[in-house]
């Protein structure tokens, strides 16, 4: 009877520890996941900056000032009559 009781409590300890053990297992699991969101919704924020720049660009690549400053940056060209300053510092 005694030996009985001993191994009844041995059995209620094991699953006790068990139990325990899967909570903090799975609680250092959520903040894992928890990090992992919070990471993704900064990149969504980014993403969704580095978008509407797109857009801004997309929508005003017809004007003829974006055409310009392309000209100008990319190409090197200037309109007639227009003075150039290089700085030799750099």
């Amino acid at each position: 009877m005694k030996k009985k009781l001993r191994i009844n409590r041995f059995v209620i300890i094991g699953i006790i520890i068990y139990f325990l053990y899967v909570c903090i297992t799975q609680q250092q699991s959520m903040d894992s996941y928890d990090k992992e969101a919070e990471q993704y919704k900064s990149e969504i924020v980014a993403a969704q900056k580095e978008n509407e720049k797109l857009q801004n660009i997309k929508d005003n690549v017809d004007s003829e000032e974006y055409i310009e400053d392309v000209a100008r940056e990319k190409l090197g060209m200037y309109l007639p009559n227009e003075r150039v300053y290089i700085d030799i510092t750099n």
